[in-house]
């Protein structure tokens, strides 16, 4: 897309102006994002995507059993009709995954890189309801839906930030409101990281939170060193060849830590590796287990194509694709694929396209590689076949 074509969606605001003016700086309020904006899924509907075993939920009710009750899913019916009148909200993570016409939605957003996008949540709350006043680490687009909603906008927030004493939800103790404003169904408010913030319902309303992926630097060292240390031997180790004679045996000298630094620069710089590691990590899927393949051979799926059927991404794969070295990489669900460089737009395809078929495949169907490649994101379970 075009960098400097003004967004409805932004208010008029181009992207390269938003990336520089507001993301991870400021908050920026939209009123009618989305002109007349209808959910393409009701409450009722959010409430029985909740009864679901296999769908992320949970209820916050400010006054019940104890203060700032929270419950978590799946439900069942009867939970819903003994909910009092007011002051309690439920939360429905990864709507996009369960709903295709709410995932329709993250399209409006792909002025942001789309492996950065974590989940669109759904919240419905009661009059009153709302989670309290709290910040994230992470950028959100908070869409009203249906109903109205006051958000109140604060403090920047860090991890000293004083919480209320609660064993699941992180609740500021102290909250400095400086702006709010009234949501209504099409009303779009974007927030940074760290901004203190506080949603309450006017009326029965659902709000959609599109949230961002944003690992910590603990996640981040972490798992790369543990996913470095696969590919190191364990005779590597740290070693003082020519170390000069000590005053004090008990004295840990400075040339010991220069030899620690270079022994760990000489891996985690490895750029190949970092990449690898970056693009598996952001395209875990938020629920593995959804993402399961088939068994089919290659001479039966490429059968399957030719007689007509489509290919679609599977709701809760990830993508994305990246230059290593003089190769491509292609991650999907965690696992990456090593390819020549004549398959850059079928990957750029793999990535984007809604569909794929005989047509929009072509000649790489015909191409080993291309074919192959295909063959083994339906294996792992990232593609599938429409129908099934």
């Amino acid at each position: 897309m075009n960098p400097d074509t003004p967004l409805q969606l932004l208010g008029g605001l181009t992207a390269r102006e938003f990336l520089r003016d507001y993301w991870q700086k400021k908050p920026l309020l939209v009123r009618q994002a989305i002109p007349d904006f209808e959910s393409p899924i009701s409450p009722d509907e959010l409430a029985g995507l909740a009864l679901e075993e296999e769908v992320e939920s949970r209820l916050v009710i400010e006054h019940g059993e104890r203060p700032w009750e929270l419950q978590r899913g799946p439900f069942n019916e009867d939970t819903f009709q003994d909910l009092p009148e007011r002051d309690w909200t439920l939360l429905v993570q990864a709507v996009d995954q369960f709903v295709p016409e709410v995932a329709e939605l993250l399209e409006d957003f792909k002025f942001l890189p789309k492996w950065r996008i974590d989940d669109l949540m759904i919240s419905f709350a009661a009059p009153g309801g709302g989670v309290g006043p709290h910040f994230d680490n992470y950028d959100v687009f908070l869409l009203q839906a249906h109903g109205h909603r006051r958000w109140q906008i604060g403090q920047m927030c860090d991890s000293d930030s004083p919480l209320l004493p609660h064993a699941d939800l992180k609740i500021l103790a102290e909250f400095e409101p400086t702006d709010e404003w009234v949501l209504a169904p099409g009303d779009m408010l974007y927030l940074p990281p760290r901004l203190a913030h506080n949603g309450i319902a006017e009326d029965d309303c659902m709000t959609y939170s599109v949230g961002f992926r944003a690992p910590s630097a603990a996640e981040v060292l972490t798992h790369f060193t543990d996913f470095l240390g696969q590919f190191l031997p364990d005779e590597e180790r740290y070693s003082d060849a020519d170390i000069q004679p000590s005053e004090d045996p008990n004295q840990i000298q400075r040339d010991a830590l220069e030899r620690l630094k270079a022994l760990l620069n000489e891996h985690m710089s490895d750029e190949r590796l970092l990449m690898t590691w970056f693009g598996q990590f952001m395209t875990e899927p938020k629920y593995p287990e959804l993402v399961a393949g088939i068994e089919i051979e290659e001479e039966d799926f490429l059968g399957a194509l030719e007689d007509g059927a489509i290919l679609i991404r599977n709701p809760s794969a990830r993508m994305a694709w990246s230059e290593v070295g003089e190769d491509l990489v292609l991650f999907a669900s965690g696992q990456s694929r090593l390819v020549s460089t004549s398959l850059r737009e079928l990957l750029k395809l793999i990535c984007s396209a809604d569909a794929l078929h005989v047509e929009n495949l072509g000649a790489w169907l015909a191409d080993d590689e291309g074919r192959t490649l295909l063959w083994e994101l339906v294996k792992q379970g990232s593609l599938g076949f429409a129908d099934e």
